[in-house]
């Protein structure tokens, strides 16, 4: 059964124009019947007609010239002359990159409105989007991650070892991330990363480290894969290049790499994904090192969905969209508020 798809995309955050790229080449991939959902800068939902839908629209402002959508318990409405329209859809794609995304906001509020959606949960959102808290997570579950040092905007940063990369706690696509090759290079570094956060790690860099991709997502308890990529890259992944990745449609050829890696690779992933990103499909990047496998991060929305590293995109989608968590319903029943009532009628 075919399902029609709502995609939300934009929100308060840096990475809002590469999540309106993101979406568009939706277009492109997903062969269903797509219903775009706009957060602006000031969180306000809009929804654009598919059809029409490009991205200078967004930065013209002429998206304000769609309906106005308000959430509701279990989807979204609209105002229709003098009554009230409800947006037909059956399950939201959250392909909200960065903050509201990928932080656990619109994760918490599809929860609490009851809007079936395929994305992080609110956990799994705060375990990836914040690179201190991946490492302690990934630490605890056997992963293994490149040492770091985390300093706060307040502290002073003391560097024993060049070169590092500088990377800000909460963001992705490489903003804000600079290599420090020397004691010179480090202030305006440091201006860089605190003026997208406040938090800060500092990773060891590794010139020409081994640098594996790997996505997918477990429907009823088993693991669908994509293939592993090996990206192309200079000194690191900058904005520039990773940028690309978010209007990617074109399969991508699978890494030169033994099936033991490969093994190595899943296994790791599996930890990763534990029950914690259950409802969604997220990509994994690794590094090897001396044969072993290192989490460099976890992307839990990743640009266009990695559907470029998957033979049959539509058919993972489909079935993950509908094997989606549940959240457990909660008797409330006020039997301990009518025993202490009770009790208080008796004395």
């Amino acid at each position: 059964m075919s399902k029609k798809i709502a995609i939300v995309f934009g929100g308060q955050s840096f990475e809002h124009e590469i999540s309106i790229v993101s979406s568009i080449t939706m277009k492109k991939v997903l062969n269903k019947e797509l219903v775009y959902i706009f957060v602006d800068k000031n969180r306000e939902f809009y929804h654009i007609p598919s059809d029409i839908i490009k991205s200078n629209l967004f930065s013209s402002g002429k998206y304000k010239e769609y309906d106005k959508l308000q959430i509701t318990q279990n989807g979204f409405t609209k105002q229709s002359f003098f009554k009230t329209k409800t947006l037909e859809f059956d399950v939201v794609l959250n392909l909200t990159h960065g903050g509201d995304g990928e932080d656990g906001v619109l994760a918490g509020l599809f929860t609490f409105f009851n809007i079936p959606f395929v994305g992080p949960r609110v956990e799994a959102s705060v375990v990836s989007c914040n690179k201190f808290l991946t490492k302690s997570y990934s630490q605890s579950i056997g992963v293994k991650t490149v040492p770091y040092q985390y300093f706060s905007k307040k502290d002073t940063v003391v560097i024993e070892k060049f070169p590092v990369i500088i990377k800000p706690v909460r963001l992705g696509s490489s903003i804000g991330v600079s290599i420090v090759k020397t004691e010179k290079d480090l202030e305006y570094a440091l201006d860089v990363a605190f003026e997208f956060d406040d938090e800060i790690i500092v990773e060891p860099f590794i010139n020409g480290v081994k640098e594996y991709n790997l996505a997918g997502t477990k429907i009823n308890d088993n693991f669908e894969f994509s293939i592993v990529e090996e990206p192309q890259k200079e000194e690191f992944l900058d904005f520039e290049k990773k940028y690309l990745d978010f209007n990617r449609s074109d399969v991508v050829a699978n890494a030169d790499i033994s099936n033991d890696l490969v093994n190595q690779l899943e296994e790791n992933f599996k930890k990763i994904y534990n029950t914690t990103f259950e409802g969604s499909l997220i990509r994994c990047d690794f590094f090897v090192i001396d044969n072993e496998v290192y989490l460099n991060e976890i992307n839990s929305i990743p640009g266009s969905m990695a559907n470029y590293l998957f033979d049959d995109f539509n058919m993972i989608f489909e079935n993950l969209s509908n094997n989606l968590p549940r959240k457990r319903k909660i008797q409330i029943n006020y039997d301990y508020v009518n025993t202490i009532q009770s009790a208080k009628g008796k004395a």
